[in-house]
């Protein structure tokens, strides 16, 4: 299985509209999770962040959200922000452009719909100055998105977010000790590092996170959404 850990500076100036990485001099870090929610790991994964008061953006699949509602809404409450991967996971380069679209805007409207459900009531029994969770964030699965597609969702609005890290947490080739390396070994201010909260990653995943949330909080680095 090949692909980059660190994204390499040539892919990032070739696609300069997408979303590789936060410039920042402070020290703030992105996690995102990709593919749930899931029952199976998801609740644990915001168990672990609420250890450190770490937020992430979550990039949900839409059958999963209306699968789990009521995961989604404890996102919400943990203050992580919520994005969009498709309704079903759907390769970009395989689908025609009409069709790839009506994918995001079935998996947009769910999104939309069960965050509103639950955004009042969160927000009147928790800080108020709780953010709001729709950001219209996109995350393409695989990374693999046409340019016309991204030049379309560009213009209604959405920021389309890639990844400066990969931890290769889906990579059962490789040991959990390799994940961990390749996030502590490439990831800095502003960086956005990619996790999968799925089953396939979750061997992977419950070692690396504990551990990667830990070593950064201890150099004073803070988890924040992506806005």
């Amino acid at each position: 299985m090949l692909y980059f850990v660190k994204t390499p500076h040539i892919i990032k100036r070739a696609f300069p509209k997408l979303t590789w990485n936060i410039p920042t001099k402070e020290k703030v870090i992105y996690l995102t999770f990709d593919d749930g929610p899931t029952p199976e790991i998801t609740p644990w994964v915001l168990s672990e962040l609420k250890k450190y008061n770490a937020k992430a953006t979550f990039f949900c699949i839409g059958k999963n959200v209306i699968s789990h509602p009521d995961i989604v809404k404890e996102i919400i409450k943990n203050g992580s922000a919520i994005g969009n991967h498709t309704h079903n996971h759907v390769n970009g380069w395989k689908k025609t452009s009409r069709t790839y679209l009506k994918n995001i805007d079935k998996a947009q409207q769910i999104i939309d719909s069960e965050i509103k459900k639950h955004q009042k009531t969160i927000l009147h029994s928790t800080i108020s100055n709780l953010q709001s969770p729709i950001k219209n964030l996109f995350r393409p699965p695989y990374g693999k998105i046409k340019n016309s597609v991204a030049k379309i969702l560009l213009g209604k609005g959405y920021k389309i977010i890639m990844w400066d890290v990969l931890s290769g947490d889906f990579d059962r080739s490789i040991t959990k000790e390799k994940c961990l390396k390749n996030v502590i070994n490439n990831t800095s201010e502003g960086s956005i590092v990619v996790f999968h909260d799925s089953i396939k990653a979750s061997g992977n995943l419950k070692f690396l996170l504990p551990k990667i949330l830990e070593y950064f909080s201890e150099k004073g680095y803070l988890f924040e959404t992506i806005k």
